[in-house]
């Protein structure tokens, strides 16, 4: 995994956004709530950040390079020393959990939004 091939992964979901924070920290939202955040700086301890279930968390943390998310591991986030700590395609399956897990906390309103943005642009292809 790299920045450029996650970049893509969290773009092409639904409504999501993509916003440099706290200087150099590369912030992926949906509705306005983070997760996924990744380390631009290459001298940074942790690649990347996102949001897990409760199981996930707990399975997550077992393996080798991934830690409790510095400010966020309360709120069950992890974090990735490397990017090599899990495999692509595991990594672009906890990305898309981890933006279903914060879309479900969205207020109706707000997925209905997005869910009419996907369908027009849809529709406009």
């Amino acid at each position: 995994m790299n920045l450029d091939r996650l970049r893509k992964i969290c773009r092409a979901l639904p409504g999501a956004t993509e916003h440099i924070q706290w200087d150099s920290d590369l912030v992926f939202k949906v509705g306005g709530k983070m997760f996924a955040v990744a380390a631009t700086d290459p001298a940074a301890s942790q690649r990347l950040s996102f949001k897990c279930s409760d199981e996930g968390f707990t399975e997550l943390l077992e393996q080798e390079g991934v830690i409790p998310a510095p400010y966020l591991a309360r709120a069950k986030w992890v974090s990735l020393e490397r990017f090599d700590a899990l495999s692509d395609r595991e990594i672009a399956g906890r990305i898309s959990e981890a933006y279903d897990l914060v879309f479900a906390k969205l207020t109706k309103t707000a997925q209905a939004e997005i869910s009419a943005r996907r369908t027009s642009s849809a529709r406009a292809r």
